[in-house]
C-alpha cells in the first residue's frame, strides 16, 4: 500500500517528493515536504481508491541532534480497513520563531485539539487554525514542555511550580545515574534542572561530564568519517 500512495502523491501533489519509509520494527510511514501537508491529506481524503477519511492522532518529536521537530499524522480508512502514518520534518527554531505548517482543521473536524496540543507541549504553528492557543498549559507559560531542552520554569504567577517538598529526589537523580550507566548517554532526556539545591551535585556534575565527553567524542569520530570518505573521493 505505501508504494502505491507515494506513487499517487507525487502525482497529484506536485512537490511534495513522498518517499516511502520501510520499518524493520515498528510501522513503515511516508515522509512528504512539510509545505504540502494540506493538499496531501486533502488528496488522500479525496481519494476514491485509499479514502482516508478518519484523523486519529497527530504525534511529535523532538529531534533535537537534527535540529527538527518531526509531526507525525495517523490516518485511517474505516472504509478499506487500511491506516497510514504521514510524516512532515520542520525546523525546530529558537522556540520564540518557530515552525509552521498548514492546519488540517477544515480536512479533517478531529485535527482541532490535536493541532493545538502540538503547539503548546512542541511550539509548532499551525497555519489557518480556528482557535490556536494553548490547550493543557496556560496561555503565558513559558517554552514547550515536550522539548528535549525545556527547562520547567522556577515560578508561575506567584507560584512554585516545583517545590521541593514535593519533588521526588529519587526520580531526579535517577537520569544522572542513568547517564552514567547507560552506554549511550543522550538516551536520556529530562526536563528537571540539575543545579537544585537539594539535588546531589557531584552525581550531576559526573553526569554532564560523561555527556559532554559522548557528545564530543561522536562529533570527533563523525568528523573523522567524513574526511576519510572525502579523500577517497579524491584518490588521495
Amino acid at each position: 500500500m505505501h508504494s502505491e500512495i507515494v506513487e499517487f502523491l507525487n502525482a497529484e501533489v506536485s512537490g511534495c517528493n513522498a518517499v516511502y519509509n520501510a520499518a524493520e520494527v515498528g510501522d513503515s510511514s511516508i515522509t512528504i515536504a512539510s509545505t504540502h501537508i494540506k493538499s496531501a491529506c486533502i488528496a488522500l481524503k479525496n481519494s476514491s481508491k485509499f479514502n482516508m477519511n478518519v484523523l486519529q492522532c497527530i504525534t511529535a518529536t523532538d529531534y533535537i541532534e537534527e535540529d527538527e521537530i518531526e509531526l507525525s499524522y495517523i490516518l485511517a480508512s474505516f472504509i478499506e480497513n487500511t491506516e497510514l502514518i504521514l510524516k512532515v520534518r520542520v525546523p525546530r527554531g529558537d522556540g520564540v520563531t518557530l515552525s509552521v505548517v498548514d492546519s488540517v482543521c477544515d480536512v479533517w473536524k478531529s485535527a482541532n485539539y490535536l493541532e493545538r496540543e502540538c503547539y503548546d507541549m512542541m511550539g509548532v504553528k499551525f497555519e489557518g487554525h480556528p482557535d490556536h492557543r494553548r490547550i493543557l498549559c496556560p496561555d503565558d507559560w513559558q517554552g514547550w514542555p515536550l522539548r528535549k531542552d525545556y527547562v520547567v520554569q522556577e515560578k508561575y504567577l506567584d507560584m512554585t511550580v516545583n517545590p521541593p517538598e514535593k519533588i521526588n529526589q529519587a526520580d531526579i537523580e535517577l537520569f544522572a545515574k542513568m547517564r552514567l550507566d547507560l552506554e549511550d548517554p543522550t538516551l536520556v532526556t529530562g526536563s528537571w534542572k540539575d543545579d537544585h539545591a537539594w539535588i546531589d551535585q557531584d552525581l550531576t556534575a559526573k553526569a554532564a561530564g560523561r555527556l559532554a565527553e559522548f557528545k564530543a567524542a561522536k562529533k570527533a569520530k563523525a568528523d573523522a568519517e567524513k574526511a576519510k570518505a572525502s579523500s577517497e573521493e579524491k584518490g588521495e
